[in-house]
């Protein structure tokens, strides 16, 4: 049985009317806090996960290799131009316009990743085999 579990920080933002560009506000803190814990529990009790997250800095990371140390972590950081996020971004319609721009010079900025792969012309599932691949999955 496969386990799928999403958490949305975009739109829990557009449902309470912040933006996660902006200062946090109380709601955005305050969920920011638990995922990390939340996975960690999942972990524990035997669950394999595939996070998908955007780290801004190297803080959340240590956070996630703190929280995770007992378990063999990857970080794989996805990588594509400017332009071909922000058509991503369009065609979804579920995220804040400009959140792909204002991301784009913050998200990888002194991370370090065990595989990069760049997105700009491969599909999801290939991406997936080039991890499973790259980790011996």
């Amino acid at each position: 049985m496969a386990l799928l579990f999403d958490v949305s920080l975009d739109q829990l933002c557009q449902v309470n009317c912040c933006s996660l560009r902006a200062e946090p506000c109380e709601i955005t803190t305050l969920t920011r806090a638990g995922p990390g814990k939340a996975i960690a529990a999942m972990a524990e009790h035997g669950n394999d996960l595939i996070v998908d997250e955007v780290m801004i800095g190297p803080d959340k990371a240590q956070e996630y290799r703190a929280l995770l140390s007992r378990f063999d972590v990857r970080f794989v950081g996805l990588f594509a131009p400017l332009d071909v996020l922000e058509t991503r971004e369009r065609a979804r319609g579920d995220r804040e316009t400009g959140l792909a721009r204002w991301q784009y010079h913050r998200v990888h900025r002194d991370m370090v990743y065990d595989l990069e792969i760049d997105t700009t012309t491969t599909t999801s599932l290939e991406n997936a085999r080039l991890i499973r691949g790259a980790f011996g999955l």
